[in-house]
């Protein structure tokens, strides 16, 4: 419980459903609020593996503390300098923060499963987690609108910094065992003969690249979850499509809270469908794809109705992928591996940003959103074709 309550403070934040609003109000155009999103992921791209090396070198719960502390202070930013540069600034906080959590969070769990003996359940509980978050992140969308009534952003933005102060105790109190610091796992061998941190450090950096570049499964994974999860990145662009449709600011918070009400059932029902065939998952994710792009072209209760079923099937196939990825690791450094993982996703993501970077001033959101359901397709074919079953079973 104490893991599901810590990742799910991390979405208890009432900016979220906004913030590409508070963008557009402080003057910043659709196209500007795309390069904001790059900066973002450029950041979580410098930072991803080398965080996860850290990771599997020290204290994990040392890394989420300092990660929800920078998390704050990107937030702390966007409220005390509400222009393009302060916007910037805090992204690339955020980027830095999510890079320390990413990889750390995923390889604590797992580890703390594995010294159980209940790695089987990895998929049951990260979906919970995710599930969780998906509930903190439609309280907060819901509580955003009596918030923006009462003290407009600045209430809401300062709401959101306390929350990030919170997930940082959260974190202090997860279990820290030997496997969970890194220092006691089974295959430590490998860098047992090292004699300094930096040695370590580099030995893991290796160790987890090697492995994501060159194990086929392992490889495979990483690449389709990536682009699953990736491509999920247009969810960023949900309110501008309400707006897009004429929904007034006060309102859109409900309509986010509708797509996360998807995204919460389906991530909790990740432990039912962890062992479904590789051809019935790309068929989810056709389903899903489809569901987005009709939605955002039409009317928006209706359309926001059907991005939610959308998004909940997406959600479920990300938590599927990421899930598999730790059942195919086998080295020392699986919160490496898992930053590899999450470095590829921000290379999809960087994708999906730019494009609608360069298209915003030629098609509307709505329309951009639609048609990435394209390659949402392609990806499908290639989980059908390369994706592998599941290794353990409750």
């Amino acid at each position: 419980m104490r893991f599901v309550a810590y990742y799910a403070s991390r979405d208890l934040v009432p900016l979220y459903s906004v913030y590409s609003l508070l963008f557009a109000d402080n003057g910043v155009s659709t196209g500007q609020i795309s390069t904001l999103f790059i900066i973002w992921s450029l950041t979580s791209f410098v930072f991803e593996v080398p965080s996860g090396a850290w990771a599997d070198t020290i204290d994990r719960r040392l890394l989420l503390v300092l990660s929800a502390v920078i998390y704050a202070v990107g937030f702390s930013a966007w409220i005390v300098v509400p222009t393009y540069a302060g916007f910037a600034t805090g992204f690339v906080l955020w980027g830095l923060s999510g890079a320390i959590m990413s990889g750390t969070f995923e390889s604590l769990l797992y580890d703390e499963l594995v010294e159980r003996g209940a790695e089987a359940q990895y998929a049951r509980v990260i979906g919970w987690s995710h599930s969780g978050a998906m509930t903190a992140n439609l309280v907060a969308s819901v509580a955003a609108a009596p918030l923006l009534h009462l003290g407009g952003y600045a209430l809401v933005g300062w709401t959101s910094v306390v929350i990030a102060v919170i997930q940082g105790l959260l974190a202090a109190g997860l279990p820290v065992s030997a496997r969970a610091r890194g220092l006691a796992d089974r295959h430590v061998s490998a860098v047992e003969a090292t004699e300094t941190m930096a040695v370590r450090y580099v030995a893991m950096l290796r160790a987890g690249v090697r492995e994501a570049s060159i194990a086929v499964d392992v490889r495979r994974v990483v690449v389709l979850s990536a682009l699953l999860v990736g491509m999920t990145a247009y969810d960023e662009y949900f309110p501008l499509v309400a707006r897009g449709h004429g929904v007034d600011t006060a309102t859109v918070p409900y309509l986010i809270g509708l797509v996360v009400v998807g995204q919460a059932v389906g991530t909790a029902a990740a432990g039912r469908t962890m062992r479904m065939p590789s051809r019935a998952m790309a068929l989810v994710v056709v389903s899903g794809g489809a569901l987005i792009s009709w939605g955002a072209l039409f009317d928006p209760l209706v359309g926001f109705a059907a991005i939610a079923v959308g998004y909940g099937l997406l959600n479920n196939t990300m938590i599927v992928s990421e899930a598999r990825l730790q059942e195919v690791i086998t080295g020392p450094a699986r919160a490496t591996v898992t930053s590899v993982h999450g470095l590829a996703t921000e290379v999809v993501a960087l994708a999906v940003y730019a494009a609608f970077a360069l298209a915003a001033d030629l098609v509307s959101v709505p329309v951009l959103v639609a048609l990435l359901g394209i390659p949402i397709v392609v990806v499908a074919g290639c989980v059908a074709r390369w994706l592998p079953g599941p290794r353990h079973t409750d």
